[in-house]
């Protein structure tokens, strides 16, 4: 599976060419361009990296990192600064930034940086192909799914749905995002493709007996939630 990076920079010029590099070098990439989108974007899906300007208007990357590590979120930060000062960079790393690159930077740095800091969270977190919330349990390497010890037998796009709801455990997730990350565009409420595939995920988990876990909130999406 390729390792999701979400690249956070006001100047579109940046995001563009560190998007072209690394979707070459084989990894999945989202933009956004200020720190108020890239922290919705990270509640949307967590990235296994975040690469991370300072300096944005608004909520900038300190503010963003700040916020992260008060939420819990464990995800390496690769921070981008034009200020070449020291006090700078022992600010973002005193916050919870993993590593700092000044610019401007050679891509081919960057791209050295990247593959350490997701060498590293692997080491560290080698177990996290397993995904499990209360007694359902999904192997993203086998991509076998278990609820109570029981199989479930999924289709790919059952599986992808199912990734996406255990990737973001008691979120409500917006029907069209969930439409723009699993069928790749967005939701335009004439369709009902999304609520045919719910209804599927939750007939396979409920099977043998299991509580309701997929809900619906009206007027707005979806949450795996175990309040049923």
């Amino acid at each position: 599976m390729r390792s999701y990076i979400l690249v956070v920079d006001d100047d579109e010029k940046i995001t563009s060419m560190l998007k072209r590099g690394l979707v070459f070098e084989g990894f999945e990439v989202q933009t956004a361009n200020n720190g108020a989108d890239g922290l919705r974007e990270m509640m949307i899906r967590e990235p296994d990296l975040l690469v991370l300007d300072v300096m944005m208007p608004e909520v900038d990357g300190l503010e963003v990192v700040r916020r992260m590590r008060e939420a819990g979120s464990s995800v390496p930060v690769l921070m981008l600064t034009a200020k070449d000062a020291i006090q700078d960079r022992v600010k973002g790393l005193d916050l919870g930034a993993d590593d700092y690159l000044v610019k401007p930077f050679a891509l081919e740095e960057l791209l050295a940086r990247v593959r350490a800091l997701l060498r590293r969270r692997s080491e560290n977190e080698g177990s996290n192909h397993i995904l499990r919330f209360e007694d359902l349990e999904m192997d993203l390497h086998s991509r076998e799914v278990k609820r109570s010890n029981m199989p479930i037998e999924l289709t790919a796009k059952e599986f992808e749905l199912l990734h996406l709801f255990m990737q973001n455990p008691k979120r409500v997730l917006p029907r069209d995002v969930i439409m723009e990350k699993i069928w790749g565009y967005d939701y335009s409420g004439e369709s009902n493709v999304l609520e045919v595939y719910i209804a599927m995920l939750r007939q396979k988990t409920e099977e043998h007996g299991g509580k309701r876990i997929i809900m619906t909130i009206r007027g707005t999406g979806y949450v795996l939630r175990g309040d049923a």
